[in-house]
């Protein structure tokens, strides 16, 4: 990962979640360039948890869009800034917090990316997938903090 994470494994017995789980609290430069690496290590330690197996692809393609949304519109690409990533892998699932350093957005000013007059726009998908992608996403502090969670895949038939 970027810029010397701070990890904390908490893999013992949780009385709110009936559980283990894993805690990793992590922080990257404002960079698009250093995504796509962070998002595989990360997605990596997902895995190989196997707290929460069958999740992984759309929690890399939610997770692509959040930090890309941090540090493209959060950060503004400022080198100084950081972005902090909180995740917590359990048997319930993958839970995320991204947080930027930037002023904030109005959610509610974003168009639909589905509607007729939007559907050549490059940009305004990203929201829309994570909220496709994951089973919950809120935004706080003004859309700078987003908090994202996926829940432990059923793997029965549908």
């Amino acid at each position: 990962m970027s810029q010397q994470p701070t990890t904390k494994d908490t893999s013992a017995p949780s009385s709110d979640q009936g559980g283990s789980y894993i805690q990793i609290e992590l922080s990257m430069r404002s960079a698009v360039s250093a995504i796509s690496p962070f998002v595989e290590s990360l997605i990596h330690l997902i895995r190989e948890s196997r707290l929460s197996p069958g999740n992984e692809e759309e929690i890399d393609v939610a997770l692509r869009e959040a930090l890309a949304n941090a540090i493209v519109h959060g950060n503004n690409e400022d080198p100084s800034k950081q972005v902090y990533v909180s995740c917590r892998c359990g048997s319930d699932g993958v839970s995320l917090v991204i947080r930027d350093e930037g002023q904030g957005y109005d959610i509610s000013e974003f168009p639909d990316p589905t509607a007729p007059e939007n559907i050549s726009s490059s940009h305004g998908r990203g929201i829309y997938l994570m909220k496709h992608l994951m089973d919950e996403v809120c935004f706080e502090q003004g859309g700078t903090v987003v908090h994202m969670r996926k829940s432990t895949r059923d793997n029965s038939p549908r």
